[in-house]
């Protein structure tokens, strides 16, 4: 049924300027659409990442966005990094290199936006 369709990934914030400032300036997604009420639409890759304004903002404690980024991974976080963006450790995965943790041959990363939502970056 659904196997053939595109799908989104969509993300509660609880301040649109502030989101704004994250998903534009420090992860670089381009913004491609604002929607009547204040819904942003970024486009990453070939896919969308809608975010909107909600008061249940960062609520959920897994990861709600993922992004494969391959051999671009330590470059991206290194770029991140330089643009202030705090990183989560979990010393349960992996060996810690850096904010990067080393586990089964991939690399992985995990970040949150302003509102606590997790982002999470793999070599995969």
């Amino acid at each position: 049924m659904l196997k053939d369709h595109d799908s989104s990934a969509i993300v509660a914030v609880s301040d649109l300027d502030r989101a704004r400032t994250f998903y534009g300036s420090v992860l670089g997604l381009e913004l491609v659409e604002e929607e009547m009420g204040g819904v942003l639409v970024y486009r990453t890759g070939a896919t969308r990442l809608v975010v909107y304004r909600s008061d249940h903002a960062g609520t959920n404690r897994a990861n709600a966005v993922v992004w494969g980024v391959g051999e671009d991974l330590d470059a991206i976080v290194a770029a991140l990094e330089a643009k202030g963006a705090a990183f989560e450790h979990y010393p349960d995965i992996g060996r810690l290199d850096g904010h990067v943790h080393l586990a089964g041959g991939a690399k992985l990363v995990w970040l949150k936006d302003p509102d606590g939502n997790i982002r999470h970056l793999n070599s995969l």
